[in-house]
């Protein structure tokens, strides 16, 4: 869980993560959203990916990217814990 948790702790992170909730999209609309160079967006991409918070789907040359429900379902079931100590 430390590890989620790092990855949720800088703010580009989040907005990553909320702007592929609900639908895939590519990492240029990604940067773009953002306003960020796009190594530095894909250097965010690497964190969520790695702690498999986001998906990635590729198309031909383009990258999509997609959150994972179940990872955020497990921080959170992790975090609902807390009230049974």
């Amino acid at each position: 869980m430390d590890e989620l948790l790092r990855a949720l702790a800088h703010p580009a992170r989040r907005k990553l993560l909320r702007l592929c909730w609900r639908t895939a999209r590519p990492a240029g609309a990604l940067s773009t959203a953002l306003g960020l160079a796009p190594a530095s967006t894909s250097e965010h991409l690497k964190v969520l990916r790695k702690t498999a918070l986001l998906v990635l789907h590729k198309q031909g040359t383009l990258r999509y990217y997609q959150a994972n429900p179940a990872r955020v379902a497990q921080l959170g079931a992790w975090l609902l814990s807390f009230d049974d100590s």
